[in-house]
């Protein structure tokens, strides 16, 4: 069984390392929008406790870089184990409160469209009360839409503050794994119409495959369930409390796509309980049909091996009192007519 630790299969791996990649959006107190921010003037962005500032980091899989390290530690002032947590560890979704920033894990999924296996992205994330710090290790399509969106409407994406903005994000991601589910519904349904007609290892392989990435989405979205329960309802610094309303409308989808998993858990238990039984009514009726042959030819077994003693003929004088050709023809016609009486009186009797 996978677990959250294990790496991602083959098809999910990250693409390769291309290097570290920032991306500084800032709004500032006057409400002026600067698209592609100095990250030399993070600091300025910082300390302007009107303005929000927006970094996302893009960094090598596997290999932290130097200068993203530096970033958190040095210019944010992030604490090393936070650091830590977001740079060389892979964890279970989680919220740290730090008093002056929260720091999460937050997963997106989706489906790999070949092998049915549910690919995780990890997205850690730093909340101030005036920045918003994303890091990740591969290109995240909700991040990508989330920027591309500020660019066309800079003037209000970012002018409710970076709790909003984090929002907006966990919001994308959230129905990113919905879809996810939603495609696993789909190949649950076709794998069911795929037992009906035939059976082979293929159907069984895939049952269990996406038996595996129901497990891990479940998995996956009970400790986000928690996280958002916590956004929603606790009363942290960073995190206004007017809008802790929007943080609960996601934990609302997030409990219902845990619910669906289960059900979904459910349906795949079923359709394996499903195939076995097919397997085994196919199997009793090839022992079935087996079975009526060896008995409709035992009789014939019998006679062959009766009258092919030798003693039978010399006791009984058979050969001298009929022609030879008399017993051939009515030794064949009883051994022909037997498979078919047992026959007549297997269907007479519904045994087969």
């Amino acid at each position: 069984m996978t677990t959250l630790s294990d790496p991602p299969p083959a098809s999910c791996q990250a693409a390769p390392a291309s290097g570290l990649k920032l991306r500084a959006l800032f709004r500032d107190g006057q409400g002026e929008m600067h698209l592609d921010w100095p990250i030399a003037r993070l600091d300025e962005a910082i300390q302007d406790v009107r303005g929000t500032l927006w970094l996302d980091i893009e960094d090598n899989p596997g290999e932290p870089s130097p200068a993203a390290e530096h970033l958190l530690l040095n210019v944010f002032k992030f604490h090393p184990l936070a650091v830590e947590d977001a740079l060389r560890e892979s964890h279970i979704p989680k919220i740290d409160d730090w008093d002056d920033y929260l720091y999460l894990v937050f997963h997106s999924s989706s489906i790999d469209p070949i092998s049915d296996d549910l690919c995780l992205q990890e997205l850690d994330v730093f909340l101030g009360p005036n920045y918003l710090v994303t890091y990740h290790e591969a290109p995240i399509a909700f991040l990508s839409e989330g920027r591309e969106a500020i660019e066309h409407d800079p003037r209000d994406r970012m002018k409710h503050g970076a709790d909003h903005l984090l929002f907006r994000f966990l919001d994308r991601s959230v129905d990113q794994s919905l879809a996810a589910i939603e495609v696993l519904d789909e190949r649950v349904d076709q794998v069911q119409d795929a037992v009906m007609e035939s059976l082979g290892p293929q159907n069984l392989h895939q049952i269990f495959r996406i038996k595996r990435s129901a497990i891990q989405l479940q998995r996956t979205f009970s400790p986000q369930r928690d996280v958002l329960n916590r956004l929603a309802r606790d009363p942290y610094r960073v995190v206004k409390e007017g809008h802790r309303i929007y943080f609960r409308d996601v934990y609302d989808h997030v409990v219902r796509i845990h619910d669906i998993s289960e059900s979904l858990r459910d349906l795949i238990a079923g359709t394996l309980d499903t195939y076995l039984s097919v397997m085994s009514n196919r199997s009793n009726e090839i022992m079935k049909t087996l079975t009526m042959v060896t008995v409709m030819f035992m009789p014939m077994s019998f006679i062959v091996g009766f009258f092919g003693m030798n003693f039978f003929g010399e006791a009984l004088e058979l050969e001298a009192r009929l022609p030879k050709w008399f017993l051939f023809f009515a030794s064949l016609a009883v051994m022909s007519l037997s498979p078919v009486g047992m026959l007549a009186y297997a269907k007479r009797r519904h045994w087969f």
